[in-house]
């Protein structure tokens, strides 16, 4: 029979896998290494709300999948995706603690982040953790907290600041620059009378949060070739050209036919507010004093 494994494990949804959680996880491996244990991550590859509410739109950092790569990328020994169930809610925390942690998955000592609650009312604190702990034969450490210019990093921070196009502040505490990828898609084709041909990204993950309204500096990934952009989200105001949000970039120096291919973009940096011109031909103004701009700010990015 073989030795059974015992971890350091923590335990969480991790969207974006941020800062703060990169730090957290840290804390685990570092733990993990000083009682030559293996570390491991426990977390569920749908949002434990959308499992009980069906209609729920989680605006997500990262997909299933991309959360999966950074949880790799953070070097921690092993990932265990528990299904998310309605029974499994019904747990407390004590009871999770005992047939989920212990008996399931043999947790030894379970990190847990400064915010984090579990358990079917969430009402439990860390010094409770700490006395189901104890009679479990499981300690419970409390992890710091990761702050940045005296924010304290978590994902609806995050989210936050995507929600309001702060789009700087939100890549420093991601660690990494947000993306969306997508499929570009048939648009109005108004942009290329204009001298601004548009590519019309269609989100693959429609849980993926987009930011907020306006015109973005972006680094565009398109077969394997990497393309400065400028990124327009919102209602094209000027054109009234349809009711329906859009995102659509304009690949700076680029000229091809690449409906229905794979685009991810980059978001670096937020240039402005979208806004409603009086007339076309100030609309073609600001958008080649848009370019310029991207091509100054990209100028280090590529």
């Amino acid at each position: 029979m073989g030795i059974v494994k015992s971890y350091v494990a923590t335990i969480g949804f991790f969207d974006g896998v941020h800062r703060g959680h990169r730090f957290l996880i840290d804390q685990v491996k570092n733990l993990a290494a000083e009682y030559h244990l293996s570390s491991a991550l426990i977390t569920f590859p749908v949002h434990p709300r959308k499992i009980m509410q069906a209609d729920y739109q989680p605006e997500l950092l990262s997909t299933p999948k991309e959360k999966e790569v950074l949880l790799w990328q953070t070097g921690v020994d092993h990932c265990l995706m528990l299904p998310f169930t309605f029974e499994l809610s019904k747990l407390s925390a004590y009871e999770f603690m005992r047939d989920v942690l212990k008996k399931q998955l043999n947790v030894r000592i379970l990190v847990i982040g400064y915010d984090h609650r579990f358990g079917h009312n969430r009402s439990e604190s860390f010094d409770d953790y700490c006395r189901f702990g104890k009679e479990l034969d499981m300690e419970v450490v409390k992890a710091q907290a990761c702050v940045l210019n005296g924010v304290h990093i978590s994902s609806s921070v995050i989210r936050a600041f995507l929600s309001e196009g702060e789009i700087r502040r939100a890549n420093k505490c991601l660690g990494y620059r947000y993306n969306l990828e997508g499929t570009i898609v048939d648009g109005h084709k108004v942009g290329r009378t204009l001298g601004f041909p548009t590519a019309n990204l269609s989100v693959s993950d429609p849980d993926k949060l987009v930011p907020a309204n306006g015109v973005y500096a972006v680094i565009v990934h398109l077969e394997g070739c990497i393309y400065k952009g400028m990124l327009n989200i919102g209602y094209r105001p000027t054109l009234e050209n349809g009711t329906g949000r859009s995102i659509e970039v304009h690949i700076l120096h680029f000229s091809a036919d690449i409906y229905q291919k794979t685009m991810r973009i980059e978001f670096v940096d937020r240039i402005r507010d979208e806004k409603r011109f009086r007339r076309i031909e100030e609309l073609t103004a600001q958008l080649g004093r848009d370019a310029e701009r991207v091509e100054h700010l990209l100028a280090e990015d590529l």
